[in-house]
């Protein structure tokens, strides 16, 4: 089954490669050019067999940290956006020179999580990314950080990656770093770590210890393995290894940690309301709406709610909580947060009796809901 699965890899003829910040510079925060060009030597051998590939590159930062003269990352968000901004020509002229030895052209694609959570955005990233494929051009993509706020910390690209690898409908997902695998423990304590060569589920990961993240990346261990938690429940295989190790990997040799996709797997609108959108507003419900909810998979109703905080419109993903204040559930609310508290603990055809036919419908239906299910570094998605 291992090699089967991992033959997946080696036979897609559509990739997305993921490569973090700590392996595309040096110790001084400039780009290394011999590591680009053996990460590029990889993919341009593997494009040459006629596999579409889309890279998703980190790196903006922490190249943009020489040419401004910083010995570290910024903690300050505008100088972060400032390094961002000088670095991203630094990477993609790189990118652009040292692919055109092999004669492929290359674009750039820069997105933030708003333009995952916008559907209009969501789908023109989708056509852009597809269209750029089939012209025959290696897309670079890359969070944009020159503008991004809260979503600076997205991830180091690992989410984005995933997400993007959903959105393309990729046959598999490598994510590439400066760690080999993924190991039961820190392998630089004595004694060691086991590395984990194959996770089926999150039964295989109890009791693992994931570690943070490096000196110019913002992801780790952690968001690696919530990307890959993402991607196979898209159905969407993933690896996990080294840069150095990306020529195994992409060739379906037994290197890193293989995430086997999950054999069902939600339809595109609801993996993205799950896990590339973020809750414009909140609605707190009693015992008994959460048990309709999450218990017997039913729309939320007005009577169930206790509280509404935010201010957002109808269309909007928000998120649900339960009486102990845990979220339970995210959906697509039908009214805007001004409206709701007049409906809060009436039903359907009291609303429409007093208000008119137009309330008599649920707050948020169930087949624009997922349920949230907490683990112990991320949470996980049901359909309702």
């Amino acid at each position: 089954m291992e090699n089967a699965g991992r033959g997946r890899v080696a036979a897609a003829a559509r990739l997305v490669v993921k490569i973090g910040s700590s392996s595309l510079t040096t110790p001084s925060g400039t780009i290394d050019s011999d590591r680009v060009d053996a990460l590029v030597d990889v993919l341009a051998a593997r494009a040459g067999t006629g596999t579409q590939l889309v890279l998703v590159s980190s790196g903006a930062i922490a190249a943009g940290l020489g040419p401004l003269g910083l010995s570290a990352r910024p903690r300050d968000l505008a100088t972060q956006q400032a390094a961002a901004s000088v670095g991203q020509g630094v990477l993609v002229a790189r990118y652009t020179s040292s692919f055109a030895r092999f004669g492929l052209r290359v674009g750039q694609v820069l997105l933030t999580a708003d333009d995952m959570m916008r559907r209009s955005h969501h789908r023109n990233a989708q056509r852009t990314l597809i269209r750029l494929l089939e012209l025959g051009i290696m897309p670079v993509v890359n969070e944009n950080d020159t503008v991004a706020t809260d979503e600076i910390r997205f991830g180091d690209n690992d989410r984005l990656a995933a997400l993007v690898a959903h959105l393309i409908h990729a046959d598999a997902l490598v994510l590439l770093s400066d760690v080999d695998a993924l190991y039961d423990g820190d392998p630089r304590r004595p004694g060691g770590a086991r590395r984990i060569e194959r996770v089926h589920g999150p039964a295989d990961l109890a009791g693992v210890e994931l570690g943070r993240s490096g000196r110019v990346g913002t992801g780790g261990m952690i968001t690696k393995v919530e990307a890959a938690r993402i991607a196979t429940g898209a159905g969407v295989p993933v690896v996990l290894t080294a840069a150095a190790h990306a020529a195994q990997a992409l060739a379906g040799q037994d290197v890193g940690t293989y995430f086997h996709a999950d054999a069902r797997h939600p339809g595109t609108r609801l993996l993205w309301l799950a896990h590339a959108t973020t809750g414009r507003g909140r609605l707190h419900l009693d015992e008994g709406a959460v048990e309709a909810v999450v218990g017997r998979r039913m729309s939320l109703l007005p009577a169930g709610v206790t509280l509404v905080e935010g201010d957002f419109t109808a269309g909007d993903p928000v998120d649900l909580y339960s009486p102990l204040g845990t979220p339970v559930a995210r959906g697509l609310v039908n009214f805007d947060a001004a409206e709701i508290p007049e409906l809060l603990g009436r039903s359907t055809r009291e609303l429409a009796a007093a208000l008119g036919p137009e309330y008599e419908r649920e707050l948020i239906h169930r087949d624009d809901m997922v349920i949230l299910e907490p683990t112990t570094e991320s949470r996980s998605m049901r359909h309702v």
